[in-house]
């Protein structure tokens, strides 16, 4: 991996994006994705990705910056199936969700193969270094180059200056950030012209999802847009707002405000 920029006669073709309220979601699908981060990581570039659901939508657009963020990320995926359907009805029909546990789940097996390196950044106390150890059983020819657990109190410029260098030194292709939207995203675009590594994503949850610290949906209530309800169900008191506020909110921006082909 290098740290400078190709030339530009190799750089990644855009992906197709719909406008939902505001923001421009990628047109993409968990295959395309990942080749996606093939290209760039052969090509030397230097991306992130934001992986977005209704919540994570309805933080960044209002937010100036934030949408600033989204809409100028090498990708913002579909984590949710209310984005895919918004994408669908603004005429993307092979637009499909990718969910983060997901992505993250298909780019460690892909990483195993082509000898990607990553690493771990968010998370509880040990969650980082329980993930490592998780993917490793699950796939031996992985490396993970680094893990790190930030206190959840902003950093020292001292802290977050070790921080970035702890992560360079370790060389990653690619950087996993679990800090919870919209951290997450202010986070990576903070700190994208100071890290190396290919690739910066977000992926909030699917930390504590892969190391059992959550429970996800049946797989029958992610396909049919349902997932948000078992989340409610194991965690009220948490995310209530989230979902019984956020979601007629969509809902009624959607129709004030079609997706739109950007």
């Amino acid at each position: 991996m290098t740290a400078e920029t190709t030339d530009p006669r190799l750089a990644t073709a855009a992906h197709d994006r719909v406008d939902v309220l505001g923001i421009h979601v990628s047109v993409t699908d968990l295959d395309e994705t990942v080749e996606t981060f093939a290209r760039w990581i052969d090509h030397g570039e230097r991306q992130l990705v934001c992986v977005s659901d209704v919540n994570a939508l309805l933080h960044a657009r209002a937010d100036e910056r934030l949408t600033e963020v989204y809409n100028n990320a090498g990708l913002t995926v579909a984590d949710g199936m209310p984005l895919v359907w918004a994408g669908k009805r603004a005429g993307f029909d092979r637009m499909a969700r990718v969910a983060g546990p997901d992505l993250l789940e298909r780019v460690m097996a892909e990483a195993a193969d082509r000898g990607w390196t990553q690493y771990f950044y968010g998370g509880a106390e040990g969650v980082a270094e329980n993930l490592r150890d998780t993917f490793q059983e699950r796939h031996p020819a992985l490396k993970v180059v680094g893990t790190d657990c930030p206190p959840y109190r902003p950093l020292t410029e001292a802290e977050d200056a070790a921080a970035v260098a702890r992560i360079n030194a370790a060389k990653p292709d690619i950087v996993w950030v679990g800090l919870g939207a919209p951290k997450q995203e202010r986070w990576m675009a903070e700190h994208r012209d100071r890290l190396n590594a290919s690739i910066l994503i977000g992926v909030g949850a699917a930390f504590d999802f892969h190391t059992g610290r959550l429970d996800r949906a049946p797989l029958w209530m992610q396909r049919s847009g349902l997932e948000w309800s078992y989340r409610l169900y194991k965690e009220p008191r948490r995310l209530w707002k989230r979902y019984l506020l956020g979601i007629p909110r969509f809902g009624v921006g959607i129709l004030r405000r079609p997706p739109r082909p950007v």
